[in-house]
């Protein structure tokens, strides 16, 4: 495709996605730097049309970019240089926040406030977290809540049935001694020691460390390592999503079955770690997703280094997407969350 062709593609894409309505040949004649006769620009649109590029939703009508349209019109917003403006007033703002979970539910925050559609950041399960503290809470006599925090504030309690009666001072004793010889090893390093520890007779006659490992060993089993998932801005989408469609059945159906990913959240994680293989900026249009379910939408998204994991910031909105600030949002805030990473 020649230089002429592409720039009446990028005019028509431009303008579709600021007014949602079918753009025609008199328009781009009449706001094209170009200086084509309507005919011409009408020809040229004919031959976009041959090549899949734009389609025309009624015989009257003007034309609209196609998904095939959309990824011609990315490709060169991607291949662009990009400035990045407030890069170091958002990595000030992730700085101040306490854990890395906070960091990225406020990135999270950061991209869907300013592309004005759903962000999401997504990091992969980590093997080697490391267990950090314990604690055991008396509920009755016969049931004790178990809480253990792991590093990077993660924290997951659950409740423990005893045979024996567990006084409040007993629990605290044992969890001492739980946090005094299991602190800082993995999950899994923790989890292996206080099985051998209970394997060796000589704890058997000491009763606190063999109820602090019991308990100990019941509360981390529920402990996994798993992906993280921070999304926000679900309202931006049902704006986006209210004036694309004259079929409003249809528009509920399509929001509806994105909510309800977003709610179950593994159903989001699979499709978004399917659609994002690659480093750098990925950007996923319409019906290039593997997944039925998400080909009313594009992915704009960039990753991101934790610890030396590959994790995931981006957002997620219709294919009449803003797609020059998206992709210039997503990248600048990965790169400032980058920075603060780096930094910790």
């Amino acid at each position: 495709m020649n230089d002429r062709y592409q720039r009446i593609l990028a005019s028509l894409v431009q303008e579709y996605i600021e007014q949602g309505e079918p753009v025609s040949s008199a328009w781009i004649a009449e706001h094209s730097p170009l200086k084509l006769s309507s005919a011409t620009i009408r020809n040229i649109l004919v031959r976009l049309e041959e090549q899949g590029f734009i389609r025309q939703p009624h015989t009257s009508a003007g034309r609209i970019p196609t998904d095939s349209g959309y990824r011609l019109y990315v490709d060169s917003l991607l291949t662009s240089p990009r400035r990045q403006k407030g890069l170091n007033e958002i990595a000030d703002r992730l700085r101040r926040l306490g854990t890395v979970e906070d960091l990225l539910e406020h990135a999270t925050h950061e991209v869907s406030r300013a592309s004005h559609q759903i962000g999401f950041a997504l990091t992969p399960a980590n093997p080697n977290v490391r267990f950090q503290h314990i604690s055991f809470t008396p509920l009755d006599d016969h049931r004790v809540l178990v809480i253990v925090v792991a590093a990077g504030g993660h924290v997951t309690h659950r409740v423990i049935e005893t045979e024996e009666q567990c006084a409040a001072v007993a629990l605290l004793q044992a969890a001492n001694y739980i946090n005094a010889e299991f602190s800082g090893m993995t999950l899994q390093e923790a989890r292996a020691a206080i099985v051998q520890r209970m394997r060796e007779e000589r704890m058997l006659y000491d009763e606190l460390m063999a109820r602090a490992l019991r308990l100990a060993q019941s509360g981390l089993e529920s402990v996994q390592p798993h992906e993280t998932l921070h999304v926000q801005g679900a309202s931006f989408l049902i704006d986006e999503f209210a004036g694309e469609s004259a079929d409003r059945q249809s528009t509920l159906d399509t929001l509806r079955v994105l909510f309800r990913m977003i709610e179950e959240k593994h159903q989001l994680v699979e499709l978004l770690t399917r659609s994002i293989e690659a480093g750098g900026i990925t950007v996923v249009i319409g019906s290039e997703h593997g997944s039925p379910d998400m080909r009313p939408f594009s992915l704009v998204a960039s990753t991101f280094l934790d610890g030396g994991r590959s994790g995931t910031i981006g957002v997620i909105g219709p294919t009449r997407m803003r797609y020059q600030r998206a992709i210039s949002v997503v990248d600048g805030v990965s790169q400032a969350v980058n920075r603060v990473l780096e930094g910790q």
